[in-house]
């Protein structure tokens, strides 16, 4: 009977890259010298000036968090009737629809990429569809041609989730350049973060005007408010950490290379375990990983365990994964009624959300962490016997 101790220490499905004390320490001491927190401050424009040559796109505002980016860029864009999205996503893709008196409408994702299909979004559009709203789900670029071309033939706007998908590109083109406009979030579990944040990244120059706007109650200034705004900006602290961060980016990218290698080694050869690769199915499009996640498939008939059983089985081990994404958005209780949610039109989803479970992924983990963490994972299967030994 084999038998594997559990790691002594929590280990978790990610943990917030932190800057060097010092280099933050730096940066707060520019604030206090300035004595500007907020509005629009030295921190802010340097971090959306650096910002842009990183992601490699033409205008970025930068907010407090990336669901409020979200709902200001469904504003900015006039959005209204009903959206074509994914049931596949976190909660706040569909909510800024409903934020926004917007109707989502789920569309099926594909099985290889687990983003929206883009074959199954014509027969969803309707006189009262303004804009498909994709995810590029794990840092997977969505099929942005074939979007695309739907969106033109049908007069809709297209909106990119791109949570993900920092640093992502696709033949050299920032991931921010396509579509209307695309959202990034900085919580902190990101690969970049600014602690709480996000941004909202668009092409044009009157529509980065009109989302400065929105973020800011509309006011164009001391006399003037010109449209119904919100309270959407990132403060100097954010934008502080935000700077110390982006020093270490590359730094962390590299490092998560080397842990996506090293799993990928690991388990190799494992019946039931598929590895989705960040490149999805669209290898030869020269894509940039974001090395977000580190996510795996689990064939409940191959591998002998299910999933759910993996995922409580990990625990005992000290070992914390997230089943990312779930359950459905469609399965909410305030979707769930919708006709689009129906079961029978969401085939692959539902069996994808079964399957999907996303394992440590940080820089901070070792070699010999991923390792350890896939002989727990191979022990789990139903021909092989273990024992977790607790550490005393």
């Amino acid at each position: 009977m084999l038998s594997i101790k559990p790691f002594e220490k929590p280990i978790y499905v990610m943990r917030p890259l932190l800057p060097e004390i010092g280099s933050f320490i730096d940066k707060m001491r520019q604030v206090w010298d300035s004595g500007w927190l907020t509005n629009r401050g030295p921190q802010h424009q340097q971090l959306e000036e650096s910002l842009k040559r990183v992601l490699k796109i033409p205008h970025v505002s930068l907010f407090n968090n990336g669901t409020i980016a979200m709902i200001v860029a469904c504003q900015s864009l006039r959005l209204s009737g009903e959206v074509i999205t994914t049931p596949f996503t976190f909660p706040a893709t569909p909510h800024v629809l409903s934020w926004n008196g917007i109707k989502p409408t789920f569309c099926d994702i594909d099985p290889i990429t687990m983003n929206i299909d883009p074959a199954r979004i014509e027969s969803l559009i309707t006189p009262q569809t303004t804009a498909i709203l994709a995810v590029h789900v794990f840092g997977t670029p969505c099929d942005v041609i074939k979007i695309q071309e739907m969106a033109d033939r049908y007069g809709l706007k297209v909106v990119y989730d791109a949570a993900h998908a920092f640093g992502v590109e696709i033949n050299g083109r920032g991931i921010g350049e396509f579509g209307d406009a695309s959202m990034f979030s900085f919580h902190a579990t990101k690969l970049f973060h600014t602690a709480e944040g996000g941004a909202v990244a668009v092409k044009n120059d009157q529509l980065k005007t009109r989302i400065d706007l929105l973020q800011n109650f509309g006011i164009k200034n001391e006399e003037e408010v010109i449209m119904p705004g919100i309270n959407g900006k990132m403060n100097e602290l954010q934008a502080a950490m935000g700077l110390a961060v982006l020093d270490y980016i590359e730094e962390e990218r590299g490092k998560r290379q080397k842990l996506f290698k090293a799993y990928c080694r690991f388990l190799e050869g494992v019946n039931g375990i598929s590895i989705c690769d960040n490149n999805g199915k669209n290898k030869e499009d020269g894509i940039k990983k974001s090395y977000q996640y580190f996510v795996i498939r689990i064939d409940e008939n191959k591998f002998g365990k299910s999933r759910d059983e993996v995922y409580e089985m990990f625990k005992k081990f000290n070992v914390f994964t997230r089943k990312y994404f779930y359950p459905l958005c469609s399965d909410y209780a305030c979707y769930s009624q919708l006709p689009s949610s129906r079961e029978s039109n969401l085939p692959v989803a539902h069996k994808v959300v079964k399957e999907v479970l996303c394992l440590p992924f940080y820089g901070g983990l070792g070699i010999d962490d991923v390792e350890r963490i896939c002989m727990i994972l191979k022990s789990f299967q139903s021909s092989i016997k273990v024992n977790a030994v607790v550490s005393s």
